[in-house]
């Protein structure tokens, strides 16, 4: 079979071209009138009438396999001028081993693409490694639990999950383990309802249980847990089971919250945004504690959202003392500084704080958040339980539970002389009743 290549010949006679030039080549006295290709407007070629051939014939096989010229001839001065030759991007010259050309051009661009995708997806990994690290130490220090673990099902079920929120001032403080914050969050997990129930440090009660001994209901916790809290396992336990025979609600999981970090938290986040329902103001210690400086100062609150930095929220939340104790004047709305009062008070700030914790413009500070909350809070519940805990819990429509003396309590006073609370006409068994009608359902 004949093609039309050229020659495979490596060398022609000089002057000699094959036939398929020839055609193209010549003009009438056989001189070309072509001179060698400029790259000028007027002299590119014609792209409908080609000077010369601009596809070549498709390889023929001999014998099932292909063939291919392996060298053009060598034309000497005879040789016809060469154009520049414009190829498609993907049709890619064949070489004489018959072996595709390759781009390394491009091969090198995705070499760096592959390789900065993979830089990229290390870094990702090495940061949620140290990350989910750090997260994880963090459900440790909080916790006696696994991180990950659950004792509630990961708050799964459908029954009443019910949690001991206890509130201490800490180290620098007189008493500074007692509970003189102390609700209960009553949570039904598939509705989202969630109640709060508060109740007063006063309430006088049997410390140890079946001992003899009486105290108030804020020394259970560090009467189990140690003056200087060695124990907080046995002392939120104490305080848990002392708390479901008061309120006849089933309280296995409790959390404590150190004051002293809690502020240090409140800051950082940034502070808190707190809606404050009616004005007061209050003595308030110049210093934690008495021992460094024993003077007051006057701390006052007007009604509408005030943004609270830690020292402030803490003020808000534990202030009682009427201005008449430390000789600054007359106070204003003195039911504020009752026990009830500040029991609402606190409520409002750990509502702040978790809506500002939800909020995603707090996460960069995640870190920093997290180091504080290692020295404010304690749990027998895994890290896991208390985010979707968190999570469910709704304080936006919660019901407010207090117990006091407008309701089922009743003002008394100790054998020592104390100001204490008991249930009217010394009768516990008010107390489950009317708490099971208050729960939001």
């Amino acid at each position: 079979m004949s093609n039309n290549y050229p020659s495979d010949e490596p060398t022609l006679p000089a002057g000699q071209l094959p036939s398929y030039y020839q055609k193209q080549a010549q003009n009438g006295q056989g001189q070309s009138t072509r001179q060698p290709y400029q790259f000028t407007e007027s002299n590119v070629p014609d792209q409908t009438q080609p000077a010369y051939p601009q596809q070549q014939q498709q390889p023929y096989r001999q014998g099932g396999q292909q063939s291919y010229p392996q060298q053009q001839p060598s034309y000497g001065q005879n040789a016809p001028p060469s154009y520049p030759q414009y190829q498609r991007a993907g049709n890619i010259a064949s070489q004489p081993n018959g072996k595709r050309q390759r781009r390394p051009r491009q091969r090198r661009g995705c070499l760096i693409s592959c390789l900065g995708t993979l830089l990229l997806v290390t870094i990702l990994g090495i940061f949620l490694f140290t990350t989910m690290q750090k997260v994880l130490a963090f459900g440790s220090a909080i916790s006696n639990q696994s991180p990950l673990g659950t004792q509630t099902n990961y708050i799964g079920g459908s029954g009443r999950v019910n949690i001991l929120i206890l509130g201490y001032g800490g180290s620098g403080h007189d008493g500074a383990f007692l509970t003189d914050s102390m609700v209960i969050m009553s949570l039904l997990p598939q509705s989202h309802h969630t109640t709060l129930i508060s109740v007063p440090r006063d309430l006088w009660v049997q410390n140890p249980a079946d001992s003899g001994n009486y105290s108030k209901l804020n020394n259970v916790y560090p009467v189990a847990a140690g003056d200087t809290n060695t124990n907080p396992i046995a002392g939120g336990n104490a305080a848990a089971k002392k708390m479901s025979l008061i309120t006849g609600l089933t309280i296995n999981y409790w959390i404590t919250i150190n004051f002293a970090g809690f502020k240090d938290f409140i800051d950082a986040i940034g502070g808190v945004d707190v809606s404050v329902p009616d004005s007061f103001n209050a003595c308030y210690p110049k210093n934690d504690d008495a021992s460094v400086d024993p003077s007051w100062i006057k701390v006052q609150f007007n009604q509408g959202v005030q943004h609270m930095d830690g020292n402030t929220a803490i003020a808000f939340a534990r202030a009682r003392e009427p201005l008449e104790v430390c000789g600054l004047g007359t106070s204003q709305n003195q039911a504020e500084l009752t026990d009830f009062g500040r029991s609402q008070r606190q409520q409002l700030i750990m509502k702040a704080a978790l809506t500002k914790v939800k909020d995603w413009h707090t996460w960069p500070s995640m870190f920093n958040v997290m180091d504080k909350l290692k020295q404010t809070l304690y749990s027998n519940l895994s890290l896991a339980d208390l985010a979707e805990f968190a999570q469910k819990m709704d304080l936006n429509d919660a019901h407010r539970v207090g117990l006091n003396n407008g309701n089922v309590l009743m003002d008394a006073n100790s054998n020592d002389g104390q100001y204490i609370l008991l249930p009217r006409n010394d009768d516990w068994s008010l107390l489950p009743p009317y708490i099971q009608q208050q729960l939001y359902n």
